[in-house]
This record gives structure tokens, C-alpha cells and sequence, in this order.
């Protein structure tokens, strides 16, 4: 019986010394980790972000008229493509005041985009508009208003972006402002507990 020849397998990798094996200097040699051992008397810490107390279920109380709609860029492009006013529409929408509000990161957006967005930095510019003031590094609108509407429930959010409303669902008690049909709609409004419904 001969002996059986074995084919080398293709792109087999060497073989590497674990950096705590005994061939290898005592100064180049990994240390072991040493495991602490945990105290059961400590009190263990998580941090576990505090739920709001604006919200009872899903009824957000912190909603209500004069109502301060955050604004989105491609929100305000939309618009003029659809030929709407602005806060017309939204008053039309939710049948109270409403406040328009815009951030400096959209209002960099507007102002980036160029001459070609001129009429939406116009309107972005009016004084019936509030202005808020952003304090973080950086023009990215989304995480902007994301982080805006997590720490004060007090916004509805307007925006045409499917990717920012897929990310605005998961935040309880924001509604979001869409435009269909040539007109404002809103979504996620909540009706019960005695709320208005939209």
C-alpha cells in the first residue's frame, strides 16, 4: 500500500504564535488579564435614559396651540413646488396657530444649496419664522432636529424625508407634517384620552 499524497490546500494561512506563548521574550509577552473581582454589596450603575413626563401613553401633553412646527429643508422646497404658503397651510392643517420654527443647521442646508434655492431662502427668512439657535458642531439638519425633538417634546416636525420620518417614528409622542395632494397633512396626532383629533 502506498502512501496517500495529500494536495496543499489553497490559501491556507500560517499558523501564528499567540502573543503569550513561552518562545516568545518575557518584555514582548502579552500580560494576563487579571479579572476583577465585583463587590455584590455595590450598587450597580446603568444609564437608562429618563422617560418624559409630558407623556401619558402615547398622548403627548406638551402638544398644544400655538403649536411650534420644526421645519425641514427639502419640507420648504416641496412647498414651493406645490405652491403653498407656508403658514396658511399649516394653520389650514391643524386649524390653530402655528409657529413655524427653523434651525441654524436648515438654514445652513438653505444657504449651501445656492442660488437655485433662493426663493426657499426667502422664505426661510421671514420674520413670521422663529429662529433657533444651534449650539452643536457641524450642518447635519437631520441629526439636528432628532436631537431636538428627543430632548423637548414640544415639536411637530415637517418634513418630506422618508429616512428622517422612519427615524422620527421611533421617537414617542412627536407628530410628523407631510405634504400630499398639494396639501399639509399630519401624522401620528394623538386621539385619545379626550384629544383633538386631526
Amino acid at each position: 500500500q502506498g502512501k496517500q499524497k495529500k494536495a496543499r490546500k489553497y490559501a491556507v494561512m500560517k499558523r501564528m504564535i499567540s502573543l503569550r506563548d513561552q518562545r516568545i521574550n518575557e518584555k514582548d509577552r502579552a500580560k494576563a488579564r487579571v479579572k476583577k473581582k465585583e463587590d455584590p454589596s455595590a450598587i450597580k450603575e446603568r444609564e437608562v435614559p429618563q422617560h418624559p413626563s409630558c407623556l401619558f401613553f402615547q398622548y403627548n401633553t406638551q402638544l398644544g396651540p400655538p403649536y411650534h412646527i420644526l421645519v425641514d429643508t427639502n419640507f420648504i422646497n416641496f412647498s414651493i413646488k406645490a405652491k403653498l404658503d407656508l403658514v396658511q397651510s399649516m394653520m389650514d392643517c391643524l386649524y390653530a396657530k402655528c409657529i413655524p420654527c427653523i434651525t441654524d443647521c436648515v438654514m445652513g442646508e438653505i444657504e449651501k444649496l445656492g442660488q437655485k434655492y433662493r426663493v426657499a431662502l426667502r422664505i426661510a427668512k421671514d420674520p413670521r419664522f422663529e429662529r433657533l439657535p444651534c449650539m452643536h458642531k457641524g450642518t447635519y439638519a437631520d441629526d439636528c432636529l432628532i436631537q431636538r425633538v428627543t430632548q423637548h417634546k414640544c415639536y411637530i416636525v415637517a418634513t418630506v424625508d422618508k429616512e428622517l420620518k422612519r427615524r422620527i417614528r421611533k421617537i414617542p409622542g412627536v407628530p410628523i407634517m407631510y405634504i400630499s395632494r398639494h396639501r399639509y397633512n399630519i401624522e401620528r396626532m394623538p386621539d385619545d384620552y379626550g384629544a383633538p383629533r386631526f
